[in-house]
């Protein structure tokens, strides 16, 4: 399948013209992309491509390393890297659904998997919003897990010759995330049961909670890009107090500002450079790293 060379829309291929680019070459480093190409939305899911297809995909995150996926907004160059996909892999859950009409209007016909929709063992947590589930499942390395399975039968699907090679890359680096599973767990269950408390900056780490043995006690903003009330930062205030969290998290993209003041508030110790929805800079540079690191952040700080 040459997706490449796909009739696209009237519209899009006016976009692509304008900005410098033409449907059957796309320019800003999406040029001459194999006929195995994966588009992700996450440089997390685009590990876990990596780690399933080794040399027989190319891989490109559409949000970039140290962005919010959940507030990302779709760039010219991502049309045209959509265009020329043979798979995409997004999150779903409401995470990233602002790809959905990206993909209607640049790729309608591409095989699109939503990792955390229907995956199979899980139980979803609320979400955000009322109504809504909380899309982050890959911080709970089972559930990883299940996303690595769906990316090989997806992979599978586009390229049936590679069917074997998919299989033996499920194989080995499920085998990996079984050990980085127990290994978290064996780290985080070294901490004191008393101190296995946390404030988390948003509501990204539910099943990573869950999955380990912390208790969320609460959270500072409710979304990314949502600034608490007065009232809701003198409630987690309250809590924290209340419950005697000794840590207060947050991830290596947003500011401090919000989560000083409420460490200085409460004593509470400040880590702000956690990890969820994107890869880093060295050290963090895989999924496996970012559990590792996160982790390692978590039991420095409640030790």
């Amino acid at each position: 399948m040459n997706l490449s060379m796909r009739r696209l829309p009237v519209a899009l291929a006016m976009l692509l013209t304008a900005c410098g680019g033409s449907p059957g070459a796309p320019s800003g480093g999406w040029s001459d992309l194999p006929a195995r190409t994966v588009v992700t939305t996450s440089t997390v899911f685009a590990d876990l491509v990596r780690n399933v297809g080794g040399d027989r995909v190319t891989v490109a995150s559409l949000v970039p390393a140290g962005a919010v996926v959940e507030t990302y907004q779709a760039k010219p160059d991502d049309l045209r890297a959509l265009a020329a996909a043979d798979l995409i892999v997004m999150n779903g859950l409401g995470l990233d659904d602002w790809l959905e009409s990206t993909i209607s209007a640049a790729s309608p016909d591409t095989p699109v998997i939503r990792l955390a929709e229907g995956l199979p063992g899980v139980q979803l947590l609320p979400g955000e919003e009322p109504g809504s589930q909380n899309p982050h499942l890959w911080m709970d390395v089972a559930y990883a897990r299940g996303y690595v399975a769906r990316i090989g039968e997806a992979l599978a699907a586009v390229d049936p010759a590679g069917a074997a090679a998919y299989a033996a890359g499920v194989t080995a680096y499920d085998a990996r995330l079984a050990e980085l599973d127990a290994w978290a767990r064996a780290q985080i269950e070294a901490i004191p049961p008393a101190n296995r408390k946390v404030v988390m900056f948003h509501g990204a780490f539910p099943y990573f909670a869950r999955a380990y043995g912390l208790t969320i006690v609460g959270v500072a903003v409710q979304a990314p890009g949502q600034d608490p009330s007065a009232g809701e930062i003198a409630a987690l205030v309250d809590a924290i107090r209340a419950s005697g969290a000794k840590a207060i998290f947050s991830e290596n993209q947003f500011r401090t500002s919000l989560v000083d003041q409420i460490g200085r508030e409460t004593g509470a110790s400040v880590v702000a450079e956690l990890y969820n929805d994107s890869l880093g800079t060295a050290p963090v540079t895989s999924y496996e790293a970012l559990i590792r690191w996160d982790v390692e952040q978590i039991v420095a700080a409640l030790r």
